[in-house]
């Protein structure tokens, strides 16, 4: 929540306070209006949705733990509860509302025939708990799943249990590390290459588990310094971490060099798996030289992203690597499936269990329903299709934006912040003007090694006539932006969403975390004024 100086701002429904002017939108689209209070300040002693019944009489077990006062909930009817409820829900964005171009998190369409699956009885509401005997066909949904992910990335093993692409990173590095144990060399080889670029789980990774981060810098073609990267390699070097197609929206067209290189040297190629939405079908990442890779499925196989609920981050691993996969796997023994959870009753010498359970369920059916859907054929036509998307981005605004390197990109389309030198309009400026406009923004200022950079990713769900009219707000804006006399109006932006802008350093030092009611006396009814 933002701090309550700012939350008090915008109470006409998000037009300037003042009497500044309604401006106009390219798209029309104005934001989302409507004024909607906490529900805490909604509510009224007294008011409640429902009857309940009087409890019936009996004697505790609290101990003397009895709460004293009220419990503070809010007091609302039915009505209330439901159109706050869904007014809320109107001031979310979503990929279900329009062109949302986050780029490097791949915010694509869930297939809604994806999530009728994972309700299906038998799948929806399996619990973790039950004997193996009454799992049987969730433990072969689960080997299915991982055998698509082997086959697409062209790798002998896969860990399936990785909660998250960060816990996915951890899972490959950990493999690295265990391999390098297993040889002797873990105490000499600390170093692990990362490029500028890198997301920045990457080096926190690396980090967290006892390396040293050295980081290689990019040309100026947006990929790995491929000279600096050889001078960086040594007998001190465990592993480097390369996301490809890179940060940047790049292909690293070195990529079969560098992992030659790499493997000279005695060290592991660990890729960031974030991309691969961009490449699955066409490109097989075991056959440019990785030995390990993490693999979004929500980016690259539309499962539900963010929210912070369950994720999945599978880990493909090479045949160097296969033996320290953790533990449990899924065997099948005859015509039944087990689940194996000690390291002596399989065939390497996994690292151990890195969670509870094997997974999350629910990502793994969405996953194995995008798959098994779209098929070979599909699947190569999704990654081409996100391609041509960024492209078609690129060539519409580069006459009017900056792009931050020459020549095509991959599934995103990167700019910087050039074309706005001497305007008085700053990224974060453009970014606010584009909620105006009834659009989430696009990354803003990542990669670092790009300055106000702005990264677009359209995927390849949004139709066309959708992206036209998208491309159709920036270049309204970057042409307004170009005039030299609308930088006012920009930092004013924006006008018409349910909160102004914020001051987003006071509510990221100082956040309010919790409601407190008001010490003023509440307001006289004046209903029960005239009753009495």
């Amino acid at each position: 929540m933002a701090n309550s100086q700012d939350r008090s701002q915008g109470r006409s429904g998000g037009i300037v306070s003042g009497g500044a002017p309604e401006a106009a939108t390219y798209t029309g689209n104005r934001a989302l209006q409507i004024e909607e209070p906490l529900i805490f300040e909604m509510g009224q002693a007294g008011r409640c949705g429902v009857d309940l019944p009087e409890p019936p009489k009996v004697k505790d077990r609290l101990n003397g733990l009895r709460r004293a006062g009220e419990i503070g909930l809010p007091g609302l009817s039915e009505p209330q509860v439901v159109q706050h409820y869904t007014r809320l829900s109107q001031k979310n964005y979503a990929i279900d509302m329009g062109v949302y171009p986050l780029g490097s998190c791949t915010m694509k369409h869930n297939p809604r025939i994806n999530e009728k699956v994972a309700r299906l009885p038998g799948i929806g509401d399996l619990h973790p708990l039950q004997p193996v005997s009454t799992v049987q066909g969730a433990l072969e949904l689960i080997d299915r799943l991982a055998h698509w992910l082997k086959t697409l990335t062209g790798m002998p093993a896969v860990a399936m249990s990785p909660a998250a692409g960060a816990h996915g990173e951890m899972c490959g590095m950990m493999a690295i590390a265990a391999a390098l144990e297993a040889k002797g060399e873990r105490a000499q080889r600390k170093v692990v290459l990362a490029p500028e670029s890198a997301h920045g789980t990457n080096p926190a990774t690396a980090a967290a588990l006892g390396f040293t981060v050295k980081p290689i810098p990019a040309n100026d073609r947006g990929r790995v310094d491929l000279a600096a990267l050889k001078a960086a390699l040594g007998p001190d070097v465990a592993a480097i971490m390369l996301t490809n197609p890179n940060t940047c929206g790049l292909f690293e067209s070195e990529i079969v060099e560098i992992a030659q290189a790499v493997h000279a040297a005695g060290a592991y190629f660990y890729c960031d798996g974030a991309n691969f939405n961009a490449i699955v079908g066409r490109v097989r990442p075991g056959d440019l030289g990785i030995d390990c890779m993490h693999i979004n499925l929500h980016k690259t196989f539309s499962t539900p992203h963010g929210g912070g609920g369950p994720g999945a981050g599978p880990v493909v691993l090479s045949a160097a690597l296969a033996p320290y996969a953790p533990y449990p796997w899924i065997v099948k023994d005859g015509d039944k499936w087990r689940v194996a959870e000690d390291g002596a009753k399989v065939d390497g010498a996994p690292l151990g269990r890195l969670k509870a359970f094997h997974g999350q369920m629910g990502m793994f059916t969405r996953a194995l329903a995008y798959i098994m859907s779209h098929g070979a054929d599909g699947l190569k036509q999704a990654s081409e299709d996100a391609v041509l998307s960024a492209n078609y981005v690129m060539a519409a605004l580069k006459d009017v934006m900056s792009p931050a390197f020459e020549g095509p990109c991959m599934h995103e389309a990167l700019f910087d912040d050039s074309f706005l030198k001497d305007t008085g309009v700053s990224t974060l400026d453009f970014a606010k003007a584009m909620i105006d406009e009834g659009y989430h923004p696009m990354t803003m200022y990542f990669p670092l090694v790009v300055h106000g950079a702005m990264l677009i990713e359209p995927t390849e769900s949004q139709a066309k006539e959708d992206l036209d009219l998208f491309l159709g707000a920036l270049r309204s804006l970057a042409a307004k932006a170009k005039t030299g006399t609308a930088a006012e109006a920009f930092k004013a932006a924006p006008l018409y969403a349910p909160r102004r802008r914020l001051d987003e350093t006071l509510a990221a030092r100082k956040p309010i975390l919790r409601w407190k009611p008001s010490n003023n006396p509440p307001e006289t009814d004046p209903l029960k004024q005239a009753a009495e």
